[in-house]
């Protein structure tokens, strides 16, 4: 079937393989070339609006600073994507380079991931798409009625720290979160979708995409990177001063973003416990950022709203002053 979609919408033939994906169905494609390029189709209807906000945001994306995105492949009538009964998808190019979970994440590293997601958010903001108000299972909206999965978890710590976490979200975050700036974002930067390559830092999988809180993309990419016991933060410290440097978070914003990357991890253990139970035989790949974020989890549970806040704003500091005394 993909064989016969890409000839029919694209007039291309090439090798075809398989790779994994939750949601759509995710195809590499070898041209006869060498060239390789992402073949992304579902038969679900939703996946329509799904698709309509990928295709649009990553062409709207083109030519952006700073950051590397896909680039989307018109059809041969020229649409960013293809509909036709039952099915739906579009073509997209392949970033190369290795993602930051396969990388050992240095302050340095970490620094420039956050200035490029900054610099991505940045882009962002500009952007008008469809479909960026479609139900998102990861839209921060949804997480006040995640803890009616908790009887997913396994029964220890962790179900504490996730009961905890959820608790000052939804008594403390959420009735703030309307306060902060809201556009349109990636909502999934994990190290699974941010790649390093040669051109700088490069995002994937904009399936997640929505309408939601700026800070969002800066809490969940954070989230991922707290696994240093020895500091306040984890050593997300430094992803964060890496996305101040180009993005100033506002007073409200440092205020509430350990809270969100807590809220984000408590979110991820949840839902996906959740999932690995409905799909069995997909439980490790479903899983596969889980393990990250009830470690990450542990750290921040040290922290409660005044030294998560006063924690953001050192990382921050710190990062300022060493670009103030930092030879030119």
């Amino acid at each position: 079937m993909s064989a016969a979609l890409l000839k029919r919408h694209y007039g291309l033939t090439g090798l075809i393989a398989t790779l994994s994906s939750e949601v759509e169905r995710t195809a590499e494609v070898t041209l006869s070339d060498g060239r390789r390029r992402i073949l992304k189709t579902s038969t679900r209807p939703e996946a329509i609006d799904s698709f309509r906000f990928q295709t649009a945001a990553m062409a709207a994306l083109q030519g952006a600073a700073g950051f590397v995105a896909p680039k989307v492949f018109r059809t041969s009538s020229g649409a960013l994507m293809f509909e036709e009964e039952g099915v739906s998808g579009y073509l997209q190019s392949r970033i190369e380079g290795v993602p930051l979970h396969r990388e050992t994440p240095t302050p340095a590293l970490l620094f420039r991931t956050g200035s490029a997601l900054a610099r991505l958010d940045r882009a962002l903001e500009l952007v008008s798409v469809p479909a960026a108000h479609r139900p998102v299972l990861w839209h921060v909206g949804c997480w006040s009625r995640l803890m009616e999965l908790e009887q997913y978890l396994p029964s220890g710590s962790i179900a504490e720290s996730v009961r905890v976490a959820m608790a000052e979200y939804a008594e403390y975050v959420e009735p703030q979160i309307s306060d902060v700036a809201w556009q349109v974002t990636h909502n999934d930067p994990s190290p699974f979708n941010m790649m390093v390559t040669g051109q700088g830092m490069g995002f994937i999988d904009f399936g997640d995409g929505c309408w939601s809180p700026r800070i969002q993309d800066l809490a969940i990419a954070a989230s991922h990177v707290v696994r240093d016991p020895a500091l306040p933060l984890g050593g997300a410290e430094h992803l964060v001063a890496g996305y101040a440097s180009v993005i100033a978070l506002s007073a409200l914003e440092a205020r509430l973003l350990v809270g969100l990357m807590r809220a984000r991890q408590s979110a991820l253990i949840l839902v996906n416990y959740w999932r690995a139970h409905l799909f069995p035989a997909d439980a490790q790949y479903i899983k596969k950022n889980v393990a990250r974020a009830e470690h990450g989890l542990s750290i921040l549970a040290l922290l409660d709203v005044a030294s998560g806040e006063a924690a953001v704003l050192a990382a921050i500091s710190s990062a300022a002053a060493s670009k103030v005394n930092r030879p030119s």
